[in-house]
């Protein structure tokens, strides 16, 4: 039951051992890899970015030669030897996911003005019907930085898909305002007058839509799948219903006020 000390039982020899030279594509390599624990790996990237473009190699001699977002490469300015870093894993998994995403969004916003270009029979008015969906953008990304410091939410590809939904789901709220302001540019209305009108109507029925979107958004936001989701609804709605009821037809009067005193004087 006693101890017994290591060095009695052990003897100590120096060998000489061979190193294993890990090499891609014939360069010599060295792997780094962590885990992002509760961390989206994006906001993570956003920290690492200004400390790799302001990386100096070690002796000092090196510059950066180019770079983009999966990685970067320096130069020693003596010896022109080339060091390149290679970003992959999640990150490279993460951008492949948003730019699919952002293809599939730019399809959706094409076939949304497609069908308001149809509706309108005008390839001006559906541009400013559109003007809903960066409104709603204001909403979501304040949003999301507010929850990130609050309680670790994040936005990520089922936000991504949120803001995809959010496109159509704005574009309503400009519609039910033109539906009911078009009418009484045929009944010779001042646009001044026609525009608080509209907007006193249609006031109720906009607000509803969208608040019954949002209340359907809270029955998701504890899934941990589809939060992301849930809360780019709830935020872009809620900045796209108030800003729209400004913003748009502080817009159409801008742009449409001519053509409008036009129309009612025939």
């Amino acid at each position: 039951g006693a101890s017994i000390p290591l060095t009695e039982i052990i003897e100590k020899t120096d060998l000489a051992t061979d190193l294993a030279i890990i090499s891609d594509d014939r360069r010599p390599t060295t792997y780094l890899s962590a885990e992002m624990n509760n961390r989206s790996v994006v906001y993570a990237m956003v920290d690492f970015f200004p400390k790799m473009l302001s990386y100096k190699l070690p002796d000092g001699n090196g510059k950066l030669a180019a770079w983009n977002l999966l990685g970067a490469e320096y130069v020693n300015t003596q010896t022109g030897q080339h060091y390149f870093i290679e970003i992959d894993g999640e990150w490279k998994l993460t951008l492949e996911v948003f730019r699919d995403l952002g293809l599939a969004m730019a399809v959706a916003i094409f076939l949304i003005y497609f069908v308001l270009a149809a509706k309108s029979e005008s390839l001006f008015i559906p541009i400013l019907l559109m003007v809903s969906i960066p409104l709603g953008l204001i909403g979501v990304f304040p949003g999301f930085a507010v929850l990130n410091a609050l309680k670790g939410t994040y936005f990520n590809a089922t936000s991504m898909i949120g803001v995809i939904a959010l496109a159509g789901l704005s574009v309503k709220n400009t519609v039910i305002f033109l539906e009911y302001l078009e009418p009484l540019r045929k009944q010779k209305r001042p646009l001044m007058e026609a525009l608080v009108e509209t907007g006193r109507i249609r006031l109720l029925p906009i607000m509803l839509t969208s608040l019954t979107a949002i209340l359907g958004s809270l029955t998701i936001i504890s899934d941990p799948v589809w939060e992301g989701l849930a809360w780019a609804l709830i935020f872009g709605l809620t900045a796209s219903t108030f800003l729209t009821l400004v913003i748009f037809p502080v817009m159409y009067y801008i742009f449409e006020h001519k053509k409008w005193d036009t129309a009612i004087k025939k």
